[in-house]
Parts: C-alpha cells; sequence; structure tokens
C-alpha cells in the first residue's frame, strides 16, 4: 500500500554524531521516540493519529543508546532508511562486520512482555519502542528485518538453539487481552527468531528457508552475522478504536551475541490494502475468462476512486472493483471531511488456459456387446501434447467436472462413449479435453502354431520365445503397417493391458501354452487373437561331451551318426565326421528336417607312449625295499612291476628280492613301451646248515647277475672267515671243514667296487 501525502521531515538541529562510511549503513542514535515514529516509521502521514511516544533501552554511560535512526548511505542495504532497535549501541550496529557485538551490561534488564508473549525467561538487555494509534482503516502493517550475531556460519551444535527474541505486540488500549505478536512467520503463529528462521550451509539445521536472507562476510552493510529477507508485520484492527504497540527486543539467557531490529522508513501503514500482486513471475496469476474482485471496504464514512494503468476508471465509485483482463489497478480511499487519503495498487495479470488436445481410444470387445474396459491414461501423451508443465489429466463423465473417474485405467462405457480430460498448468488454470471411446471390430486370421526347438540343454518341454522375432511376424503379416503386437497371459489381460509378456518369455506348460496376442495402433486396439506356443524336442543319442586322444600325434577320425539332416563342424567340415590330428574343443551342429539343432563336443587331448629313463632301486633293505620307476611322456600313465597289477604311481613299496619286469602303459591307449627287466636284492637274515636241503646255505639271490660282486664273512669279533663266490651256492656255515657254532655273524658286499652293504645274520643249529 501507498499512503499519498505531503512528507514533511523535521530537519533537526540537534548536535548529534554520524558514523560515516559510505559501503556502510549510517545511524543516529539521539532522536526522541516521538521522531523515531512520526518522522521515521510513520512519515507524517495525515491517515496516522500516533501519540503517547515511549522508548527504552539503555543509555551506555549516558552517552550511547540502543536505539536509533539509520540510513543505508550509499550500502546495498534493503532499507534506505528506518529505525534501528538493538540489544547493544545502535551505532555498533554499523558495518564492517568484522567483530563480535556482545555488548549491554548485566544491570540492563530483560522485557516481560516479551517473555510471556514469546515463553521464555531471562531476557535482558531490551530495547523497546511503544506507541498508541487509531487506524482510520481495517489493516495495518509494517517492514522490518532481524539481524542477529547469532546467525553463526561455524557454529557448534550446542549453539544452534541460541536465539534472542523480539515481538511487535498490539493490543486495544482499555482491554485486558493479552498482546497479539505480530512478529511470525508467515502463515503460521510461529515466532521470527533464530532457530524458526534459517538457511543451509552451518551446522545448525535450517528453518523456513525463503525467509532467510543470508549469513554475512566482512564486508557488509552491518555488523552483524546474518539476517532475514524483508518480512511484514501486519494486523487487522477496527477502524476508530485506540490501540498501543510495543516493538521490543532482548537478549535471551545472557548478554552475549546481539540482536537487532531494523524497521523501514513509512512502512507503517494504516490505510488500504488490495491484496499481493497476482503475476505468472509469482505463480499466481488470474486464469483466462475468470473475474477477480478487488476488494477495498472499509468500515466507516469513505468514498473511493478506482484507476487501471493510472487512468481514472469513470463512474467505479464502489468499495469492490471486479477484474476481468490484465493491468495495474489502483484504489483511492478518502475519510469523507479530512484530507486523508489512503490508497494501494496491485498489478493483475492473466495466464491462459493449457491448450490441450482432443482424443480418441478403440478399444477390443471381447464379447461384441459394444461395453469394453478402457485405459484412459493411454490418452494423456496426446492431451497434453508432452508438456510437462501441465498437471497430471483428470478424467470426468461429465463436463461438468463434479466426480471424476476413480480408476481410469479400467474404465467400462456403460453409460456414455464420451468422457472428459481436465488438465491445469502450474497456475492452477484449468481446461478441457473431449475423448471418444469406440470399439474395435477388426477380425484377425487364425494364427499357426510357433514352434520351438527345445535347445536350452535341457530337455524338458520348456524353452524360450523371442516373441518379437519367432511371432511378430506371422501376426502382422498382410496388416496395415505401423502395427505394434502386445502379448499377454490371459484373454482378460489382453484385454485391459495388463502384465504383458516380457519379449524374452519361457512357456509354463510343457510342450505346448496358449497366449494372447494384442495389435495396437497407437493407444488403440486393433484385434486380440490367440496364438499356440509349441515346443519340440530334439536330443539325439550319444550327444554328449566326449573325450578323445591324439596318440603320438597321429591323426584320428571323430564323427556322430549320418541320419541327420544337415551337420557343420566348428572346423568348418560339413559331413557327420572329420578328422583331428591336434589337441583342442571340437563341435559339430546336427539339424533336423524342421530345423531344431543339437550340438556333440569333442574334448581332443594329445596323448602318447612313455619312455622309461631309469629305475630306482632301494635293496638289501628287507621292508623297506622299493622301486621308482623314473618316465617321460605327454599322457596318463599306469605302472606295474608284473604286468598283471597296474598302479597310479611309479613308485613301489616293501618290494621282495627277486627279478622283476617294469611295465608302463598309457590310460587313454596310446600303447606302452618294451618292459624293462631290473633285479631286487636282498640277504637272508638266518640260515640252518643241518642237511636237511632247507635253508643249509647262506647266499645272495640273483648275485650272479653281478659278476664282480664281492662277499666275505666276519664272526662277531671281525676275524675274517670266508669269501663267498658270488656264482657259487653261498656259505654252509663250516670253516676249513670244522663245524662253526650257532652265532651272529657279519657280511660285507662289495658291488662293482662303488656300493658297499654291510650287515650281519645268525647261524642257527
Amino acid at each position: 500500500m501507498k499512503i499519498t501525502q505531503k512528507s514533511l521531515y523535521l530537519i533537526l538541529s540537534i548536535c548529534f554524531s554520524w558514523a560515516i562510511n559510505g559501503q556502510y549503513i549510517q545511524v543516529n542514535d539521539t532522536y526522541t521516540a516521538q521522531q523515531l515514529v512520526q518522522n521515521v516509521l510513520v512519515g507524517n502521514s495525515p491517515c496516522a493519529n500516533v501519540s503517547n511516544f515511549s522508548v527504552s533501552g539503555d543509555a551506555f554511560s549516558g552517552i550511547q543508546n540502543s536505539y536509533g535512526y539509520f540510513n543505508a548511505g550509499t550500502s546495498n542495504f534493503p532499507f534506505s532508511e528506518g529505525i534501528v532497535l538493538s540489544t547493544g549501541k545502535a551505532t555498533s550496529a554499523i558495518g564492517p562486520n568484522s567483530s563480535i557485538l556482545s555488548q549491554g551490561g548485566t544491570s540492563w534488564l530483560g522485557d516481560s512482555d516479551l517473555e510471556l508473549a514469546l515463553g521464555v525467561s531471562n531476557s535482558i538487555n531490551a530495547t523497546s519502542l511503544e506507541f498508541d494509534f487509531i487506524p482510520i482503516t481495517n489493516k495495518i502493517s509494517f517492514d522490518y528485518i532481524f539481524s542477529s550475531e547469532q546467525y553463526l556460519l561455524n557454529a557448534s551444535s550446542n549453539q544452534c538453539n541460541y536465539t534472542d527474541g523480539f515481538a511487535f505486540l498490539l493490543k486495544p488500549i482499555d482491554n485486558s487481552t493479552p498482546y497479539q505478536n505480530l512478529a511470525i512467520v508467515p502463515g503460521t503463529t510461529i515466532p521470527v527468531k533464530i532457530n524458526t528462521v534459517r538457511g543451509t550451509g552451518s551446522i545448525c539445521p535450517p528453518a523456513n528457508q525463503s525467509y532467510f536472507d543470508a549469513f554475512n562476510g566482512t564486508n557488509h552493510p552491518t555488523n552483524f552475522n546474518g539476517q532475514t529477507v524483508i518480512m511484514k508485520a501486519e494486523a487487522n484492527v477496527i477502524p476508530g478504536t485506540p490501540y498501543h504497540i510495543k516493538l521490543v527486543i532482548a537478549d535471551q539467557g545472557n548478554n552475549l551475541y546481539d540482536s537487532a531490529i531494523f524497521l523501514g522508513a513509512n512502512s507503517f501503514s494504516i490505510g488500504a490494502n488490495l491484496g499481493s500482486d497476482k503475476l505468472i513471475a509469482t505463480n499466481n496469476p488470474i486464469c483466462e475468462g475468470e473475474t477477480y474482485d478487488l476488494n477495498a471496504t472499509q468500515t466507516g464514512n469513505y468514498s473511493y476512486k478506482w484507476f487501471k494503468n493510472n487512468s481514472e476508471i469513470l463512474g467505479q465509485t464502489n468499495p469492490i472493483y471486479t477484474v476481468n483482463d490484465s493491468g495495474i489497478y489502483k484504489v483511492e480511499i478518502t475519510l469523507i471531511g479530512t484530507t486523508c487519503v489512503a490508497s494501494d495498487e496491485v498489478t493483475i495479470e492473466y495466464s491462459s488456459k493449457p491448450s490441450l488436445t482432443n482424443a480418441r481410444l478403440i478399444q477390443c470387445d471381447d464379447d461384441n456387446d459394444g461395453i469394453a474396459t478402457f485405459d484412459l491414461t493411454k490418452v494423456n501423451s496426446i492431451i497434453t501434447g508432452n508438456n510437462t508443465q501441465l498437471s497430471s489429466v483428470v478424467y470426468f463423465e461429465n463436463s461438468n467436472d463434479i466426480n471424476p473417474i476413480l480408476n481410469p485405467r479400467s474404465f467400462r462405457n456403460t453409460s456414455t462413449n464420451t468422457v472428459y480430460g481436465r488438465v491445469s498448468n502450474s497456475f492452477g488454470c484449468v481446461a478441457f479435453a473431449t475423448i471418444n471411446l469406440q470399439i474395435s471390430n477388426q477380425v484377425i486370421g487364425t494364427q499357426n502354431p510357433i514352434l520351438k526347438c527345445d535347445g536350452d540343454g535341457n530337455i524338458d518341454g520348456f524353452t524360450m520365445f523371442n516373441l518379437n522375432s519367432d511371432a511378430t511376424p506371422q501376426i502382422i503379416s498382410g496388416l496395415p503397417t505401423g502395427l505394434v503386437v502386445e502379448y499377454y497371459l490371459t484373454n482378460n489381460d489382453a484385454l485391459i493391458q495388463q502384465n504383458p509378456l516380457p519379449n524374452n518369455y519361457t512357456n509354463i506348460i510343457v510342450n505346448e501354452q496358449i497366449i494372447f496376442v494384442r495389435i495396437v495402433n497407437g493407444p488403440d486396439c486393433y484385434g486380440i487373437t490367440p496364438i499356440k506356443l509349441k515346443v519340440t524336442a530334439f536330443s539325439p543319442a550319444n550327444f554328449d561331451d566326449e573325450t578323445v586322444y591324439i596318440c603320438n600325434g597321429t591323426p584320428t577320425r571323430i564323427g556322430v551318426s549320418n541320419i541327420f539332416s544337415s551337420y557343420l563342424w566348428s572346423n568348418g567340415d560339413i559331413t557327420n565326421y572329420t578328422s583331428i590330428s591336434t589337441a583342442g574343443n571340437y563341435t559339430v551342429t546336427a539339424s533336423n528336417a524342421i530345423g531344431c539343432q543339437a550340438t556333440k563336443k569333442f574334448i581332443a587331448v594329445n596323448s602318447g607312449t612313455a619312455t622309461i629313463t631309469s629305475v630306482d632301486i632301494v635293496d638289501f633293505s628287507g621292508s623297506e625295499n622299493s622301486i621308482l620307476i623314473n618316465y617321460t611322456g605327454i599322457g596318463v600313465y599306469e605302472f606295474s612291476i608284473d604286468g598283471i597289477h597296474y598302479q597310479n604311481s611309479p613308485r613301489f613299496y616293501n618290494v621282495a628280492e627277486g627279478s622283476y619286469l617294469i611295465y608302463i602303459r598309457d590310460i587313454n591307449g596310446c600303447g606302452f613301451p618294451t618292459p624293462l627287466k631290473i633285479f631286487v636284492l636282498d640277504y637272508p637274515r638266518f640260515f640252518t646248515p643241518n642237511g636237511d636241503s632247507f635253508n643249509d646255505f647262506w647266499t645272495i639271490k640273483n648275485s650272479a647277475k653281478y659278476p664282480n660282486m664281492l662277499i666275505y664273512i666276519y664272526n662277531r669279533y671281525g676275524k675274517l672267515i670266508t669269501q663267498v663266490n658270488s656264482k657259487g651256492s653261498g656259505w654252509d656255515g663250516n670253516l676249513n671243514g670244522q663245524t662253526l657254532p650257532a652265532d651272529d655273524y657279519w657280511f660285507s658286499i662289495i658291488i662293482n667296487n662303488d656300493r658297499i652293504i654291510k650287515g650281519h645274520f645268525a647261524l642257527l643249529r
């Protein structure tokens, strides 16, 4: 609202101290309460009947006050001038924001009215400005900014609830009702404080961010850490009724971290109020074809004059004016018998309605009764033209826009073949589109079964169909171009287009299954028909993976039965067999008469005959005798020392004395080398030369195979008794024809001059 007035500002000749810097606000703390209200806040308006002025705070030893007049100077502070009320020195509000303001002593008390209004206690350092006024209209308002050092960008978590308080308290004079606080978050009853209006960027949680301006850096017009945007305090009042208003701020809890209220000059309005502008930019224009009432009605004896785009609307003297097109509208309200003229103006803009396209939906009728189930949402994009700025479409059976269709995805045309779609734009402007519902009578010919080989490696009557490639070409053959085919499990699913089958679909009924095809043309149903999916098995015998062996690099032939229609080998051959000579994997794919395929894999492995390189023999050790066969070869081998019993290991344990033939055979059938004869030697642990022809001689069996073997026998005292001929029958237990007694005797065997075996044995009598 604007007040038409002849502003007369009092030119003060009082000597006062200005703190001046071009980029910061300027503060004069010598104004009286009456000067602050009449000359600054109200501005000597003839419509403002104000009186009974008072201001309280701290005089700071009688030199500086906690209240005063400010102007923006050449800074960018939002108010060009106004009043500042602070919990510290008013002049300390001057920028830059280079220090923390924590001024005011503990003897500077708080305010009980503020505490009662905010539900707090322990306030301190209160500053208040009070006055009485008599409104001539039914609404008052004024603009303010709340600033505080408690807007800490780098706060600790325990500082997030620190909050000074302020209130704009209003009540009728001579009325026992409590004060009404006007300093609230718009649209709520929440008082404006640090923790109810705060932005993001600190550890503290944001609140009502749209009303927070900024956390301040050092170069700011004021010396506070942050502030709100310009906010409006307003209230409904009764014209002619005296009111008292108290503007008060205080620290809460302690006297640290000061705060301040900045009140905009000339913002105290007690005149007309036509409400907010209706603008496209602010998302609240009037909709095309609608009217809007501007209500300036005041209680009392007033005259009204209306203007559009600064031109008077002749003949319009009513308090209510009905707008039907865009423009800047203004009202002047004159209190008859006075020079008080209150005025306000608003800008009204109109938004066009959404531009919509009518649509048609064609659905298939499963029983030819003319009634079908329609999914109305399929024409959403047609109606809106894919304009994402428009609302969702809401459907109605009647154009009177009363009862919406509750389930537009499943609408049955039992009473109408026309429905209506309502759409609104971001401003709430509404338009309707018409949707015509029609029934499709297209006949789709009988479909041949779709045959698919059970070729997934598990012959069970189930396999995956690629519906787009296996079935669609047959279905749309001979139909108009541009049609789309959808697949469903049941006829009802196809009718209402729910639960569509995936393109890669595996039948769920063994061998044969009927599914349903829906042919669509855009959002319309062209026709519905069943189609059979049929799984045919092709599982030839002997097609398991097979390992074959290439012996010693000799080529070998692999193959399958010659009963199939065609063959393709991985090496390019196209007969039922192929020849291979290198290791690797080979596959053959055989096809039957209807094109089903089966693949067999041959795993070719190199193998070959082994070569015996040497034999390690541990003998003369009794049960510890062993044989280790050393060999080379690429095959997998088994080993034997008798040609009958084979084992996987080339090492044989607990081998008795005797002669052996060494055998190595390839388990893959690639043959074996010529057996190698070996001897395992050992000595008798005792002998009994008693003439019974059994064990009468002590000798080394097979020693004749070692012509250079030397055998010496000693008594227990180390005396040489005899040397045994390795080619003879052995020692008979005599020495020089004399029978030696039963005892332990010792021997030493030298083989090939490089191997010596020593031990002892018993002569038993």
